[in-house]
């Protein structure tokens, strides 16, 4: 049978390229899927111990089963790289999900979200700086797996309405190259009171950076590096 493959930041680096097609026994794992391509790229054995696995946009792990067509991505753990398409949204009342390449406005999607019950807005925006780990940054680049990286961020979005009493969210991400100072992600909450606002807020952004496929690329004066998560 055939799987779809792609790989993300820096196994995309290792393997030379973003997608592959691959013939595989019928009833082959995610595990016996990983060890074949390692027969054949041997330095993905470094990242065996830590690397994610997702089919058909959805988490797995080595033990799940491949089915002919199935669409596979492998990649590091994920930081929150280069993107290919412009723009993909969810929109509907009092919630708004976004993966896009164009700058983002958050005061302007907090006026979209804003009703007239709503007594507090909580706008938390991520921005480039220009260090780090003692070193000068140029800019940034972030990568995503785009489709599942929006239904994650919805995902998310939907929790936090049904675990705290809010009005509206929305949560945005860019790709793509990224200046000192320009906003990379925002998360927008508003509710009639302020703790639920700041609590689902923090919540939203701490997740994200936990299980939304994105990664970013530090561009030094001396060279670039993929930072990953944990």
């Amino acid at each position: 049978m055939q799987v779809n493959l792609l790989f993300f930041a820096t196994l995309k680096d290792i393997v030379g390229s973003r997608q592959l097609q691959m013939e595989v026994p019928s009833g082959t794992t995610v595990g016996g899927l990983l060890s074949q391509l390692e027969a054949t790229f041997p330095r993905l054995k470094d990242y065996r111990r830590v690397a994610l696995t997702a089919v058909n946009e959805e988490y797995v792990d080595e033990t799940g089963h491949l089915k002919d067509g199935d669409e596979v991505a492998i990649f590091p753990p994920v930081s929150g790289g280069e993107a290919q398409s412009g723009e993909l949204v969810i929109s509907r009342l009092r919630e708004i999900y976004q993966v896009t390449r164009e700058p983002i406005d958050a005061q302007k999607v907090a006026r979209q979200l804003l009703c007239g019950e709503a007594g507090a807005i909580c706008v938390f925006e991520g921005v480039v700086r220009n260090n780090s780990k003692g070193k000068r940054t140029l800019h940034l680049v972030y990568e995503a797996y785009e489709t599942m990286a929006l239904k994650k961020l919805e995902e998310i979005g939907v929790f936090v309405r049904q675990a705290w009493d809010i009005d509206g969210i929305a949560i945005l991400h860019r790709l793509g190259h990224m200046d000192i100072g320009e906003t990379s992600v925002a998360v927008i909450v508003t509710s009639a009171h302020r703790r639920p606002a700041f609590d689902a807020c923090h919540y939203a952004i701490d997740t994200l950076k936990k299980v939304v496929p994105i990664w970013k690329k530090e561009v030094f004066e001396d060279g670039e590096v993929w930072i990953e998560g944990q």
